[in-house]
């Protein structure tokens, strides 16, 4: 076991039945085989309205036997004390961006990326089992003062794409791999795509869904530079689809933004109104489909740095994320 430094307790998980089905892709209009399985839903977090860093330590505490966890940045004395108590009774492991890292969390089990691109994930997967992803750093920022969503997914297969990227990252394998090996799974009658960057080309994924999009695309990003994404929100709106879209403030003039390009076209898109940020990286299909995790749309995030991207087919969740939205622009 990784030792870090402090103390703990622990709950136990429900078990899970596993089937394969086929299930329909949606995408590309094709059908292939994945893994279904029947387990708790799916639950969203939105901070700072909820204490996000509650949802990961009690997560945490009630590991069996792993936790493994990638964060762009991490500073909470709760989270940070939850790992260390942990790692007295389970193999707890921290890959933490080189930027950083400020020596606020210490031990055999944590490592950083080679300082090349960013290690800009926000995940934890624990006991192969519940994997915690979006875009919520666990610092006191994120947590109290800016706009961020966590998921959290039972699902043992989600969670091996994870404990696989994890694991990459853990050796040292930083802006490269290989992308997820089950893409699409099903949980309950939630339909899910998971995908990480560079590998798996996340902007073309983001794309696609836009391309498909019947009714409505409702988007909050952080920053955005990508035109390949700005392009197929254009198009999506001369067809009739009613797009609107919220930027944070001090991303807006970025090089390569998106915004007064998309406002010139005449697109809903409006800077956030949080005085702090609006951290989000989220995308509202239809008010049936939400894309979420650490990817931004833009070209270092889709090609250089370590990123995932977590889509999921479900009204209910979409509702959840509508309601944020609405507040966003309210």
């Amino acid at each position: 076991m990784n030792k870090l430094v402090f103390k703990l307790f622990y709950l136990k998980h429900g078990f899970v039945l596993s089937l394969i089905f086929l299930i329909g892709c949606g995408i590309t209009g094709k059908s292939i085989s994945a893994p279904q399985e029947t387990a708790k839903n799916p639950e969203a977090y939105f901070c700072p309205g909820t204490d996000c860093s509650k949802v990961f330590e009690e997560r945490v505490l009630s590991a069996n036997f792993s936790v493994h966890c990638a964060f762009y940045d991490i500073d909470l004395k709760n989270i940070i004390s939850s790992l260390a108590k942990k790692s007295k009774t389970a193999d707890v492991k921290l890959v933490i961006d080189s930027d950083n890292y400020e020596m606020q969390i210490k031990g055999e089990g944590i490592k950083m990326d080679d300082g090349r691109q960013l290690m800009h994930n926000k995940f934890c997967v624990i006991d192969k089992y519940i994997v915690l992803t979006g875009s919520f750093n666990p610092t006191d920022n994120d947590n109290n003062y800016n706009n961020n969503n966590v998921m959290v997914i039972y699902s043992k297969w989600l969670a091996q794409n994870y404990e696989d990227e994890f694991e990459e990252l853990w050796g040292g394998e930083f802006g490269k791999g290989n992308g997820a090996k089950y893409p699409i799974l099903g949980v309950n009658s939630i339909r899910m795509e998971n995908y990480f960057c560079p590998e798996d080309d996340c902007a073309s994924h983001v794309a696609d869904l836009i391309k498909n999009a019947e009714v409505s695309i409702n988007a909050a990003f952080f920053t955005f530079t990508s035109e390949i994404i700005a392009d197929e929100l254009l198009k999506a709106q001369s067809r009739g689809v009613d797009v609107s879209v919220i930027v944070e403030g001090r991303q807006r003039n970025v090089r390569n933004s998106q915004y007064q390009r998309l406002k010139d076209f005449g697109l809903d898109i409006r800077l956030d109104s949080n005085k702090y940020t609006m951290h989000h990286k989220v995308l509202i299909i239809d008010g049936k489909t939400v894309v979420t995790g650490s990817f931004n749309p833009t070209l270092s995030a889709d090609t250089k740095n370590d990123e995932n991207l977590l889509i999921l087919h479900d009204s209910g969740i979409a509702s959840a994320f509508l309601k944020e939205f609405g507040s966003l622009r309210n």
